[in-house]
């Protein structure tokens, strides 16, 4: 059953506008009827300066505990964290290493890590049945064996992890080698990491508290935070910066720009460098998503402010009608980072599709009765998450193709495959076509409703239980998610 096929049945569709074929969700965090016009998204003051997320270059230890912090200027908020503020410590490692983490729950629910977009063992990739119960500890010892990048990491634990997200949660892994070292990319203070995610509040507390409809649409906050703070700014000099960007959001999807018509180059995706890189003016960023930036300041005036933001996009139902900034950017008229933008960045093999030894169909249109407070709930191929049952069974070592087909559905879906990197070989319907970031290796892909798209990967040597599953935390924590073993 489609979800709009469900709310007829149900007798729900009254609460729905249409535009298109899609609908406005009346939920009271999400748009409503104020989806597009001014003062739906609280743009804010921009007058605190961007936080820094702290780096942590060797082996982590991290206290997952409720703790208090300052969100909104003036305001505290009880949240989650990792090390006593929102949001974890950016882990840097280089190819070849290996970086242990220790996890201490002293949450009162279970919870652990995924390492997301890392290619590790099955005990390590922090699958939900894998989780610390209340005051126990879990041990993580990671092998980085793939190539630069932007990964991350965030809780796993089976209806629980939007919330923990939403909390606090989460925090970047950067993996470093000699093929991106080579290329002299801004570093230093011209390498600025960003973690985008937008938060509802109740006065000046998170609060996270979906209705059904905002678990069939997925939770949308008015307030945009960057590395855990409303509006802030950003001091740049006159030259090149490097922004490596993460769509942390529960649901929301971004389209990526610069006010005033500025441009900028993407180096990376989700599994690192781009052969070439791409010169736009927005990007459509979907939850779990990462972007690799360069942007060149050196044709601004001292004292010019410019906008991170993201652009309006088509319609999909409550998302994508309203433009809105998302950080200030102030120019300082200093000389910056010399750097020139290589003709070449990163040689990247093509699996060749004629090696696939099967072809996979993933039904992720299709839902079903008796989910939150009578509604519907996503499904894959008609099935919900069962944490015992294996769905898929691959070969170690093989090449298959995927298919996730959203063509008769309502909803976004950017779909997430555990313990594999992909690369995306068509989109059919809907945008018809790849999007820069599609070029390059892949974790994550964003489907829109009318969108098949094909992905083709190469299995690891790791065996064991992995799982496939939207990365709209709502609809994964509903059950839209299926176990694939490799064997």
């Amino acid at each position: 059953m489609r979800r709009r096929e469900f709310l007829k049945r149900s007798s729900l569709s009254a609460l729905y506008a249409w535009a298109g074929s899609s609908s406005i969700m009346t939920a009271c965090h999400t748009e409503e009827d104020m989806i597009g016009k001014p003062g739906w998204i609280d743009n804010g003051a921009f007058d605190r300066p961007l936080h820094m997320l702290p780096v942590s270059a060797g082996n982590a230890a991290l206290n997952a505990s409720l703790t208090t912090t300052e969100i909104l200027k003036g305001a505290s908020s009880d949240s989650f964290s990792y090390a006593g503020q929102i949001l974890g410590p950016t882990i840097v490692a280089n190819t070849g290493e290996i970086r242990d983490v220790s996890l201490l729950n002293n949450l009162a629910e279970d919870t652990n890590i995924h390492w997301h977009g890392l290619i590790l063992p099955e005990n390590m990739d922090g699958h939900p049945r894998n989780v610390a119960a209340p005051g126990e500890s879990l041990y993580y010892s990671l092998p980085v064996s793939q190539r630069a990048g932007t990964y991350w990491y965030h809780p796993h634990a089976h209806g629980r992890t939007a919330r923990q997200v939403f909390m606090g949660l989460a925090g970047m892994f950067i993996v470093r080698d000699r093929e991106e070292a080579a290329l002299n990319l801004p570093s230093g203070a011209y390498e600025i990491p960003l973690i985008i995610q937008d938060k509802h509040f109740s006065g000046g507390n998170l609060d996270y508290s979906p209705t059904g409809e905002e678990i069939m649409t997925g939770y949308l906050g008015e307030t945009v935070l960057v590395n855990g703070i409303h509006a802030p700014y950003l001091d740049v000099k006159s030259g090149w910066y490097r922004f490596r960007i993460l769509n942390g959001s529960t649901a929301r999807v971004y389209n990526i720009g610069f006010s005033g018509g500025v441009q900028f180059h993407l180096i990376g995706a989700d599994g690192g460098l781009l052969r070439v890189a791409e010169t736009l003016s927005s990007l459509l960023l979907g939850p779990g998503e990462r972007m690799d930036i360069v942007v060149n300041f050196s044709g601004l005036q001292a004292g010019k402010e410019i906008y991170l933001i993201s652009n309006a996009f088509l319609d999909y139902g409550p998302q994508g009608r309203q433009s809105f900034r998302i950080m200030k950017i102030v120019v300082n008229g200093q000389a910056g980072s010399d750097f020139v933008l290589p003709g070449t960045l990163s040689a990247i093999p093509s699996p060749d599709p004629a090696s696939a030894v099967n072809v996979r169909v993933f039904d992720i249109a299709e839902m079903q009765s008796g989910g939150h407070r009578g509604m519907a709930r996503h499904t894959i191929n008609g099935k919900v998450f069962d944490i015992d049952r294996v769905d898929e069974t691959v070969g170690a070592g093989t090449t298959e193709i995927w298919e996730f087909d959203n063509l008769e559905g309502d909803e976004i879906h950017p779909m997430h495959i555990h313990g594999v990197q992909f690369q995306v070989l068509e989109r059919i319907g809907g945008r018809k076509k790849l999007i820069a970031s599609e070029k390059g290796w892949k974790d994550t892909v964003l489907v829109m409703p009318g969108e098949k798209v094909r992905v083709i990967m190469t299995f690891p040597s790791y065996t064991g239980v992995f799982v496939l599953h939207c990365h709209n935390l709502e609809h994964e924590d509903d059950g839209m998610m299926l176990n694939y073993q490799i064997a």
